[in-house]
């Protein structure tokens, strides 16, 4: 009888523990019932759109001669700075959209991508300043991304392709924790005109590669929660060590007092 209980006690903890198992399975694994989902709506390349606050670096080689090309890339000396700070010239955006460009002046280039920019300027250059197409290059110096919460390594991170997607800032982050609410990533995003929103995103359905959130922006800041689980216990500890700091109070004002009346 008594190893009947036991075989069935055992029993019970194993179906347990398998239970367990399967509904956290549905808490972890990335890109569920990827078989069900329609991938042809995630068509396109994506290009990053320049927004206010970005910083540019442009560089023109022109067909004519060097000293043509330096006209369109200044530096830093030739402006008046110092022989030491001789580097190139980059160019933030403005609250309004705009960079201030040599020979060009103001341009607006929010809302563009790299590529636009480049085929922009070129085709502005050639005919009116130059006689042959020049080669433009323009790259985003300042596209950050911050990832905060229940990863590996919160911080932030420069992207140096200008183009990352969900799936691989958290992998640069470390990945998100087992203790992660990984169906409740909260995105802080902040548009071309200021206004800041919070998006709420589920990594772990398949569906996430359709989502207009899938490819991140500039500047877009990433919240990794804890599980309601980890919240829980961490509240317990708390509980439970306040309880033990309280009782061993009492124990020794008790013991201090039972020897102070025994004398």
């Amino acid at each position: 009888m008594k190893k009947l209980l036991l075989f069935t006690a055992f029993a019970c903890a194993m179906m347990i523990m398998f239970n367990g198992c399967k509904s956290n399975y549905k808490n972890v694994v990335y890109m569920q019932n990827s078989d069900s989902i329609d991938l042809s709506l995630a068509k396109g390349l994506y290009d990053a759109r320049i927004m206010p606050k970005d910083v540019l670096h442009i560089y023109v080689v022109t067909p004519e001669n060097a000293e043509v090309s330096r006209m369109f890339n200044l530096t830093r000396s030739s402006i008046g700075g110092s022989a030491t700070g001789g580097g190139a010239i980059d160019y933030q955006v403005s609250n309004d959209g705009t960079i201030n460009f040599p020979i060009l002046g103001e341009i607006y280039v929010k809302g563009m991508t790299i590529n636009e920019l480049q085929d922009y300027i070129a085709g502005r250059l050639t005919g009116t300043y130059l006689k042959n197409k020049p080669v433009v290059t323009v790259e985003m110096e300042s596209f950050k991304i911050s990832i905060l919460g229940e990863v590996g390594k919160p911080g932030q991170y420069t992207v140096s392709t200008g183009k990352i997607n969900i799936y691989e800032a958290l992998a640069m982050a470390g990945d998100m924790g087992l203790q992660a609410k990984r169906d409740e990533v909260k995105l802080v995003r902040e548009d071309a005109n200021g206004n800041k929103n919070i998006y709420i995103l589920d990594p772990t359905s398949a569906d996430m590669i359709n989502s207009p959130f899938y490819q991140l922006q500039q500047n877009d800041v990433l919240y990794v929660r804890q599980n309601d689980t980890k919240i829980r216990n961490a509240a317990l500890s708390s509980e439970v060590t306040v309880w033990f700091s309280s009782l061993s109070l009492l124990m020794s004002v008790t013991a201090f007092l039972i020897n102070l009346l025994k004398k």
